[in-house]
This record gives C-alpha cells, structure tokens and sequence, in this order.
C-alpha cells in the first residue's frame, strides 16, 4: 500500500477572488449612501454673537489710535488718538461693560515690529484679556 503524503498548502486564490468582488461591491454602492443628517436640541437661550473688537492701531510713526467697533464709548467707530500711558486705562475702562471685548493690535507695515511688540507686552502687564494681532490677508 502507497502512503499518501498530506499537502499542507492553503490555496488563497478563491479568496482573493472574493475579497475584490467585495471590494468592486463597495465601491460601487459607497456613492449612494445617504448622509445622515442631524437634528439639533434646541435652547431657549442661544449663544451670544462674538463681541465686536477694540483695535489699536499703531501708525508709521509709532503712534497710537483706539477704534471701538462695537461703539460703546463717545467716539463710535471713529478713532481717537492715545498716549501709551492711557492706552491700558482706557480699554479696561471700555472693557467693564463687556469682559469679553477682544482687543487687536494693527500695526502699520512700516513700523517696526518692536513698537507692536511693546504695546502687547504692555497691556498683557496691565491684566488685559483676548489680545491679538490684525492682519490684513494677501493677494
């Protein structure tokens, strides 16, 4: 009698076979699935619109301006020319109001980047919140 040798070979073929069947399947079906949508809870109280910001404005000249955008204060949105020493005073003043006024620095792009960098560094002294920088976006 002949001994039979066992054969310890898998043959992966057949599988490969379905796994691209399974795949070309979901390709084609992944297109049509519909995006669930959500329906939101709602509140009776919605969040308050971002407040409108303080800007200082430092000129070629290293200068300084205040603009209110929200126009809380007597000048409205107009500028008012600030000494450095007023500058901190009068935006914690404008910023008992609303605490969550924020406060951006433009700097002309003529001034040198050490006026900035000064005034920031002086209002982060005197305890002001929400402080940035403005930039106008490129071409």
């Amino acid at each position: 009698m002949k001994q039979r040798r066992l054969m310890n070979e898998i043959n992966v073929v057949p599988y490969i076979d379905v796994m691209l069947v399974l795949l070309v399947i979901f390709m084609v079906t992944a297109p049509m699935t519909q995006s669930g949508s959500v329906n939101l809870p709602s509140v009776g109280k919605s969040a308050q619109p971002p407040a409108a910001p303080l800007e200082v404005i430092v000129k070629a000249d290293a200068s300084l301006a205040l603009r209110d955008r929200a126009g809380n204060s007597a000048t409205g949105s107009s500028e008012k020319t600030v000494t450095r020493s007023e500058l901190a005073a009068y935006i914690k003043q404008l910023q008992i109001k609303n605490p969550q006024q924020p406060v951006l620095i433009a700097g002309d792009k003529d001034v040198k980047y050490e006026a900035v960098l000064s005034v920031m560094d002086e209002l982060q002294r005197q305890q002001v919140e929400k402080i940035g920088l403005l930039v106008q976006p490129g071409k």
